[in-house]
C-alpha cells in the first residue's frame, strides 16, 4: 500500500500550530524532511490527545463513517439513492449503474481513504507504546481509542472487498508487501481487538458531545460481528449491555433524533468549524431545481406510509414542472449550525440489531418490543400477532431500511449481514451476485502482486 504516508505527525503539528489547512491537502504529502519525533508527541497526554483529534477530523472528512459521498456511495450502490450527476468522471456514476472496473477511481479513493487512516491509527497505538512519560491510564486509553478505529476500518474494508490486508504497524517495508487475510480471519481479529478495547476503554464519556468513542462503540461492533458469525446469544449480550445501559434512554421525538445533545447518540463527529453543516446537510441539499448529486429512490419512498413521522420529519419533496423528487433531510442546519453532528451510532441501531439476534434465535416475542418501540415513535401501530422467524426478520429489515438511509450505507451492509443482497438482482438492471464485493483496486495489485487473485467476477 504505497499510498499510505506517514501524516499523523503534520496533523498534530497543525493542530497544536492552529494552521488553518484543510485535511484533504495532506492526503497525498510525501514524508517531511522535518518530522515532529514521535517521542514528542506521546511525552504527554495534551499532545496524544492531539494525534486523536487528528485521527477523528479525517475520518470526519474523508473515510467510510464519512458524511459526504465516500460514506454515502453504497446508498446509490444499493437502491436507496438515485444518482444525477451533471457531469461524473471520478467513478461514482459506474457504481451505481453496478458497472465495477478494478479501475475505478470512486474504489481507489475509498480503500485509500480508509487504509490512510489505519496506518494514523497504527501510529497511535506505536506511539503510545513506546511513550516512556504518559501514564498507564492514558495509555491505555489512547491506544483503546485508536485501536478500536482500526477496528471499524478494517470491518468497513472487509465487509466492502472480503480478503483484505492487515496492517497492524506503520513498517512500509512490511505493509507494501502483504498479502490477503481472508474475511474469516479478519473477523476474528477483530473480535480479539474489540474485545481489548472493550477492556482499555470504559463506559464514561470524556467529552459530554461524544464525540470520542467509549467502550459502547467497541460493543456495538462486536454484536455486528458475531451476527455475520451466527453468534447470535453473543451478540444479544454485547447489544442488551447497551440497550440496558441507563447512558442510552430511548428518544422519542421523531425531530430530536438527529440532535446532538441526544442520550441516545453512541457516538458522532463533530464538523470541522463551530457552525460548519454537517456534509450531510450539505451533499443532500437542493431545492427549486433538479438534483444534482443524490435524491431518494421510488423504491424507499414507497416502503413509508403517508402516516409515518420519518417521512414527514426526515424527508423533503422538492417539485419543479411536473416533476418531483425527495431528498432526505435528517440534517437540516445549512448556515450557523451549532446543533447537529453526524451521527455514527445511535440507540435504534442496538434496539433493531438486539431484535435481529433475538429472533435468529426464535425469541420472537421478545424481539418484537425492539421494533415496536421505533414504529411507535414513527407513529406506526404495533406489529402484533404471531409471526414467524422469517417473517420477523423481513420486518426488522424493513424498519432498518426506513430508519437507516443515507446513514453510512446501512443498506449494503443490512442486506449483505442477512444474505438478502441479492434482492437488488430486480430492482437494479446490472445487479450480480459477485457485486456483494468490490474489485480490489487495479493499482494496489500493480503495486502489490501478493494481493491476487482479484475478486470473483472483476
Amino acid at each position: 500500500m504505497k499510498n499510505l504516508k506517514l501524516i499523523t505527525t503534520i496533523i498534530i503539528f497543525l493542530l497544536i500550530c492552529k494552521i488553518p489547512i484543510s485535511c484533504e491537502k495532506l492526503i497525498d504529502v510525501d514524508i517531511p524532511n522535518n518530522q515532529i519525533d514521535q517521542i514528542k508527541v506521546f511525552e504527554d497526554v495534551q499532545t496524544a490527545n492531539a494525534a486523536l483529534s487528528g485521527l477523528y477530523a479525517s475520518l470526519y472528512d474523508d473515510s467510510p463513517l464519512s458524511g459526504d459521498l465516500t460514506g454515502s456511495i453504497m446508498g446509490a450502490y444499493t437502491d436507496d439513492l438515485d444518482f444525477y450527476p451533471p457531469t461524473n468522471t471520478d467513478g461514482t456514476l459506474d457504481l451505481y449503474t453496478n458497472l465495477l472496473i478494478a479501475g475505478n477511481p470512486k474504489i481507489y479513493s475509498y480503500w485509500a481513504a480508509a487504509y490512510q487512516k489505519v496506518y494514523m491509527a497504527n501510529a497511535i497505538i506505536e506511539g503510545v507504546d513506546n511513550s516512556m512519560s504518559l501514564t498507564s491510564a492514558d495509555k491505555t486509553r489512547i491506544k483503546g481509542e485508536a485501536l478500536l478505529v482500526r477496528s471499524l476500518l478494517f470491518f468497513y474494508l472487509q465487509q466492502t472487498f472480503g480478503d483484505i490486508p492487515l496492517p497492524i504497524s506503520t513498517d512500509y517495508q512490511v505493509n507494501q508487501s502483504l498479502g490477503k487475510t481472508s474475511s474469516g480471519d479478519v473477523l476474528n481479529k477483530l473480535v480479539t481487538d474489540l474485545n481489548d478495547c472493550r477492556n482499555m476503554l470504559t463506559d464514561d464519556y470524556r467529552n459530554n458531545e461524544r464525540i470520542y468513542p467509549n467502550r459502547k462503540v467497541a460493543d456495538l461492533m462486536l454484536a455486528k460481528i458475531y451476527l455475520l458469525q451466527n453468534r447470535w446469544n453473543d451478540a444479544e449480550a454485547s447489544l442488551k449491555s447497551i440497550v440496558q445501559n441507563p447512558l442510552y434512554p430511548f428518544q422519542n421525538d421523531i425531530t430530536k433524533v438527529f440532535i446532538n445533545s441526544g442520550k441516545h447518540i453512541i457516538w458522532q463527529l463533530k464538523p470541522k468549524n463551530n457552525g460548519d453543516a454537517t456534509k450531510e446537510a450539505k451533499l443532500y441539499f437542493f431545492v427549486n431545481s433538479a438534483p444534482n448529486t443524490f435524491a431518494l429512490t421510488p423504491s424507499l419512498m414507497n416502503t413509508f406510509s403517508t402516516l409515518d413521522k420519518r417521512k414527514l420529519n426526515w424527508i423533503s419533496s422538492v417539485t419543479v414542472g411536473s416533476n418531483t423528487w425527495f431528498r432526505p433531510s435528517k440534517y437540516k442546519n445549512q448556515t450557523n449550525n451549532l446543533t447537529e453532528y453526524s451521527i455514527i451510532f445511535r440507540l435504534e441501531e442496538a434496539y433493531l440489531l438486539l431484535a435481529e439476534s433475538l429472533a435468529n434465535q426464535n425469541k420472537i416475542d421478545e424481539a418484537l418490543p425492539y421494533v415496536n418501540a421505533i414504529r411507535q415513535r414513527a407513529g406506526l401501530t404495533n406489529l402484533a400477532g404471531q409471526f414467524t422467524q422469517s417473517e420477523i426478520l423481513d420486518e426488522i429489515l424493513l424498519e432498518s431500511r426506513r430508519e437507516f438511509f443515507t446513514e453510512h450505507g446501512h443498506r449494503f451492509f443490512d442486506l449483505k449481514r442477512t444474505g438478502r443482497l441479492n434482492v437488488l438482482i430486480g430492482v437494479k438492471p446490472n445487479w450480480k451476485s459477485y457485486h456483494n464485493l468490490w474489485p480490489l483496486p487495479q493499482k494496489e495489485l500493480t503495486l502489490n502482486p501478493n494481493m491476487n487473485p482479484q475478486n470473483t467476477g472483476y
